[in-house]
């Protein structure tokens, strides 16, 4: 059987016997390793402990990488992008630059409607080489699972054209891939002054489609002013249960709507972005505050840094949330309008830099929170015993903190997939 040995590991990082969602206070709790050693086997991780420890000899392992002074982590598990697009758009981010704001950009036919036009003319070979060259992007800064959004389409064609080369990548990539169907990212200009006619749409004619094809696993709602209301989310949310697919809702980003009592009633496995929140809805996304009709909520918060940097958005409230005893999952929002970068590397620091995280909620909330967000918590995420071996190997560093410290340096040595490398 190949086997791996990483021997003289500087630090081993996350490393748990168990695993489960982390909340609050835990989520300051790092577990590690110093001078360690990890064990590799036909794609799994099946040992690790300290160098006193060790038994074997390396000549008894068909590959082995010496450490010394190198930190080894689980690969990043990036829950919220949209990384299958047709083009960047750097025109609206001058446009912004001038002052431009995202409700007058999208106003205009830009943003999401912009996407969508380029994606209509985009033939589905096309738009997959160019997510592929992403995705192999993404995987060689770290991130080993990934969340992957349709919503650039708005269209039964194009929606279907996305989801299909979501699946792709799925069969061709040795990443984690979860599909989601975002349907309901804007309201195509056919139908801004007739909403019933898309949900239609949506419900009628996608949905029976990505159900036989099995083309996603999730359902999302771009739950805003200007977007889909409460009351819309909700109908298209309740329609994707019945399809199989369970909801992740974009809510709170601009306003407070009332998006996230709406994902609690929809049983949301997790509620994104949150820049903009209350004390009120903080205790909701505590669980520990019941909707008037008892329900509360368990998911996970995730945040997404990067978009609010690049748009010069307030930066969500991490600590409140924390100190709330929230779970936190930090993600890229990889996208070419507000956040075209799928760096988790960046998305760390400033987790760290901006909205106060230590560093070792930072590493918690993208690696064994985003992994739960993603309904993988079981196999990816951390450092156990029989979960994948997803595993990022550092340069030679000065310690764990250096890693969001150095924001703008490339501390990624290497990066293994299931036991292989990239």
């Amino acid at each position: 059987m190949p086997t791996t040995v990483f021997i003289n590991i500087k630090q081993l990082v996350n490393v748990r016997s168990r695993t489960r969602l982390l909340h609050g206070k835990e989520m300051a709790e790092l577990p590690c390793t110093d001078n360690a050693y990890l064990i590799v086997e036909d794609g799994l991780i099946t040992e690790t402990g300290s160098m006193d420890a060790f038994r074997y000899q390396v000549s008894d392992f068909n590959d082995h990488i010496n450490a010394a002074g190198c930190l080894v982590l689980p690969c990043w598990c990036d829950s919220h992008t949209h990384l299958v697009f047709p083009a960047s758009r750097e025109d609206e981010f001058v446009d912004k630059i001038r002052g431009a704001g995202y409700a007058e950009i999208a106003a205009k036919g830009g943003g999401i409607l912009n996407s969508a036009r380029k994606l209509a003319a985009m033939s589905e070979d096309a738009l997959f080489i160019a997510a592929w060259k992403r995705l192999g992007e993404i995987a060689a800064t770290g991130t080993g699972a990934v969340e992957i959004k349709s919503g650039y389409g708005l269209s039964v064609e194009t929606e279907l054209k996305m989801l299909r080369v979501i699946k792709r990548l799925k069969e061709k990539s040795s990443l984690s891939i979860k599909a989601t169907f975002l349907g309901a990212h804007a309201y195509p200009l056919g139908y801004k002054d007739n909403h019933p006619a898309y949900i239609r749409l949506l419900v009628e004619e996608m949905l029976p489609v990505i159900a036989r094809e099995k083309l996603a696993d999730y359902i999302d709602v771009f739950c805003e002013t200007g977007f889909f209301s409460p009351e819309e989310t909700e109908q298209v949310c309740r329609a994707g249960r019945q399809a199989g697919l369970q909801p992740r809702l974009h809510v709170n980003q601009l306003n407070s709507i009332g998006g996230i009592e709406t994902g609690i009633k929809t049983g949301a496995v997790s509620l994104d972005h949150l820049e903009t929140l209350t004390a009120a809805e903080i205790e909701l996304l505590s669980g520990a505050k019941a909707l008037p009709t008892g329900e509360t909520w368990q998911g996970v918060c995730t945040l997404l840094p990067t978009a609010a940097f690049f748009l010069r958005m307030p930066f969500q409230p991490a600590r409140a949330l924390l100190e709330a005893g929230c779970a936190v999952a930090l993600a890229s929002d990889y996208n070419p309008g507000s956040s075209p970068s799928g760096n988790m590397n960046f998305v760390v620091s400033l987790a760290c830099i901006q909205m106060k995280m230590l560093p070792a909620e930072a590493i918690n909330a993208a690696t064994i929170n985003g992994a739960y967000a993603l309904e993988l918590g079981d196999v990816l995420g951390s450092i156990t015993a029989g979960k994948k071996a997803n595993l990022i190997l550092t340069k030679p560093v000065p310690s764990l903190a250096y890693l969001p410290y150095s924001f703008g340096s490339c501390l990624v040595d290497k990066v293994m997939i299931s036991g292989s490398w990239l």
